[in-house]
Order: C-alpha cells, then sequence, then structure tokens
C-alpha cells in the first residue's frame, strides 16, 4: 500500500511552437507546463529532475539536473507549483516522461513520476 504522507502528482500541458520551429531545418520547438501538487500529508522538496525525450527517430535524450527552472520548491501538503520550460526535437512527434527526485520534511527521499506525455506538431498528427 503506498504511503499516503509522500504523494505528488505531477501534470503535464505540452504546446508546439511554431514561431521557434524550422521543419526544414529538423528543428521542433515546444514547450511544455507542468503543475506539480502535493497530495500527501507531509510538506515536500523537489530537489532535482530527470527526463527521458524520445523522438520519432527513438533517439532518447536523458536530461538531469538540479530543481527546475532554477527552483527547487518546497510543497505544503495541498499546495502546487507551477512552471514553463522547452524541449527541441528533430523530428514532428516525440515523448517525454521522467521523474523529480523530493525529499520530505522529515528527510524521506521519493521520486514524483512524470507521466508521459507526446509532443506533436499539428501537422503530424493528420
Amino acid at each position: 500500500m503506498p504511503d499516503n504522507k509522500y504523494r505528488i502528482e505531477v501534470s503535464p500541458l505540452p504546446q508546439f511552437i511554431p514561431d521557434q520551429s524550422d521543419p526544414d531545418n529538423d528543428r521542433y520547438i515546444f514547450a511544455y507546463t507542468i503543475t506539480i501538487r502535493n497530495t500527501g500529508e507531509m510538506p515536500a522538496q523537489l530537489v532535482s529532475r530527470h527526463w527521458i525525450i524520445t523522438d520519432a527517430h527513438n533517439e532518447v535524450q536523458e536530461v538531469r539536473g538540479l530543481g527546475v527552472v532554477g527552483k527547487q520548491p518546497l510543497l505544503q501538503p495541498g499546495e502546487s507549483f507551477q512552471y514553463t520550460s522547452g524541449s527541441s526535437l528533430t523530428t514532428p512527434i516525440g515523448t517525454m516522461k521522467g521523474s523529480y527526485q523530493m525529499v520530505a520534511e522529515d528527510g524521506t527521499h521519493f521520486e514524483a513520476e512524470i507521466p508521459e506525455f507526446v509532443l506533436a506538431s499539428p501537422r503530424a498528427l493528420h
């Protein structure tokens, strides 16, 4: 049974950015807005991130780093933090997924899963 003390819900919202993309040169730019909500019972801080970005050729980029957008937000139970970042692909479609490494106020380390989401330029889906 999962521990209700340590629960983080992650909601991604991707968007294609046509004016920064250059399909003729295999450059597709996407923005994504992530909402991170502490649905547990214990305050927790986002310490680091791990992204797995896969393009349509199954080329995988892994990105690891401290925090998100230069921040390491501390979320009280019921609080959420939202940020927008971006990614560049060489194909018009791809996916992102990963995890955030969290530390609860009591010192417990746990991971918050980032559910897989699709990056797609509008023409790629038709």
